[in-house]
């Protein structure tokens, strides 16, 4: 049996090998019997003076673990008579379709959008020329939004699935295995591309099918069992089964859902704005060292407070991180972070939004289950309206925007379409400027130093998550009202992050092979 233990280590010598083992020898009855050490879990405590590491230590002595074998995906022609089309490349469905080839079921993938390697001109068209590309942008196409938006693969729903097997494949597809260690781990935008390359030439490889430039303009349904789709409004394609991971900002889904009588309800989800520090202040109040020590990571943070019963909190913070515009029409603002692998921009960001529920939408109420629909595209073409017609994202200093004063300049940013000064205390929706400008004070009290004008805040960050749920069976995962049709990850309502997604993709995979079988 294997011994456990906690070993705290400076961080002068996390990097240390020859220290780090002495240590935990020095923990061991009997050092001379050590078959194995692993690094279970890897994290950082920095709430007192000087900041440690803390390593969860498993060590084996008499005999060797067994390590888990690498996941193998190899399709049976005599088993793939029965094919299930997944609609959306991102981690649900990229995962779900992984999942369906290793239960004998053929996984047909369709993808509005483009590859990863053909995306990228359409995000340098947004970022340098302020052209959206409707159906490729830092939203849509493969990978979904999680390929370029940082790469975090941390969850709290860890009892919906196998977590350590999800990163295990990301791993086994090119992700560096500290993954497997850290408390939080990261890709990076800059690796996950090839990352998400490598498993879609795993699912073609195995027999499965991905195609790109395919948009699902309708769906073929009769006596309420979902047939086919149709592709790009001329091409009819028919399955067994159909995986709906489309993503939470595939509003024509909706809408088509919504047209053929396909029941969604409406959801909460939260808006706000992209708070934007130097990343050497966000260190000095976290790690208490200014420069902070080369061995300790960008500094994160995670706020959140209640005002006026409402949830104020961050979300997809991105310390050593990049703004990027997450727009997918013409005619908005929307805002998103990343980060590449090594997070060394000068710059942190994160989202910091407020919960947004049915008593802010009275004004939307006419567009009945849209209202959330249409109270994020308000704020979107408002922040695109106070602009020059670009993809400039409207900005504020912090202290600036919380009293409710125009910034005659403003700091440096790392968002490369620009930023200009304009009102957003004004061009929010009160309650939300309201519950924002009470929460950057309150967030002041728990990390002194954060409420200041050398932070800029820019609009606006709206897609934190779907405003609609499609509902499923709890045990078929199956859609209530269509049999056949089996809703999935975040565009679902289902999932909050690339983690999350790929466990809801795989979970959706086992309950189509069950209505298969």
């Amino acid at each position: 049996m294997p011994f456990k233990f906690e070993l705290i280590v400076p961080v002068d010598h996390i990097q240390n090998e020859e220290w780090i083992n002495t240590s935990i020898r020095k923990r061991v009855r009997n050092p001379e019997q050590i078959k194995e050490v692993k690094i279970l879990k890897r994290s950082i405590d920095a709430r007192k003076r000087k900041p440690v590491y803390r390593l969860q230590i498993e060590v084996w002595t008499n005999e060797k673990p067994e390590d888990p074998k690498p996941e193998l995906f190899s399709l049976s022609t005599s088993k793939a008579s029965k094919e299930v089309i997944v609609i959306g490349a991102g981690p649900a469905g990229y995962f779900a379709a992984l999942e369906l080839i290793q239960l004998g079921l053929k996984p047909i993938v369709f993808d509005r959008g483009k590859s990863v390697r053909d995306r990228r001109k359409d995000l340098r068209a947004i970022q340098q020329f302020g052209e959206v590309n409707a159906e490729s942008n830092y939203c849509f196409g493969e990978g979904g939004a999680g390929t370029y938006s940082d790469g975090k693969l941390y969850t709290r729903s860890l009892k919906r699935g196998n977590y350590e097997r999800v990163l295990r494949i990301l791993v086994q597809h090119g992700a560096a295995p500290i993954i497997l260690e850290d408390a939080h781990p990261h890709i990076g935008s800059n690796k996950l591309p090839g990352i998400v390359s490598n498993i879609r030439e795993t699912i073609c490889e195995a027999g499965g099918e991905v195609h790109f430039d395919s948009k699902i303009t309708d769906f073929i349904i009769e006596n309420n069992q979902i047939k086919g789709v149709i592709i790009n409004n001329n091409k009819e394609h028919f399955a067994n089964a159909f995986i709906l991971a489309t993503g939470h900002s595939a509003r024509d889904i909706y809408y088509l859902l919504d047209k053929k009588k396909i029941h969604i309800e409406p959801k909460d989800f939260a808006l706000g704005l992209r708070a934007e520090h130097p990343q050497a202040l966000i260190d000095e109040i976290q790690y208490k060292q200014n420069p902070r020590h080369k061995n300790l990571p960008a500094a994160s943070y995670k706020l959140v407070c209640q005002i006026n019963g409402k949830g104020v909190f961050s979300f997809c913070m991105c310390p050593g991180g990049l703004i990027v515009p997450a727009a997918t029409s013409p005619g908005e603002i929307v805002v998103n972070g990343m980060s590449l692998s090594r997070r060394d921009s000068k710059f942190a960001n994160s989202g910091i939004v407020v919960a947004v529920n049915e008593k802010d939408l009275i004004p939307f109420k006419k567009h009945g289950v849209f209202a959330g629909l249409k109270f994020q595209e308000s704020v979107e073409q408002a922040m695109f309206n106070a602009g020059d017609g670009s993809q400039k994202a409207p900005a504020q200093r912090l202290k600036d925007f919380s009293t409710g004063k125009l910034s005659s300049s403003l700091n440096d940013t790392s968002y490369i379409p620009g930023i200009f000064s304009a009102p957003l205390h004004q061009l929010l929706p009160k309650t939300i400027a309201y519950r924002l400008r009470k929460g950057f004070g309150a967030f002041d009290n728990k990390m002194k130093g954060y409420f200041t004008n050398e932070a800029n805040v820019v609009g606006v960050e709206s897609r934190t998550s779907s405003p609609f749920r499609i509902p499923r069976n709890k045990i078929t995962f199956m859609h209530e009202q269509i049999q056949g049709l089996f809703p999935c990850g975040e565009g679902a309502g289902y999932a909050g992050g690339i983690l999350s997604a790929a466990m809801d993709g795989q979970n959706v995979a086992k309950a189509v092979n069950r209505f298969l079988s």
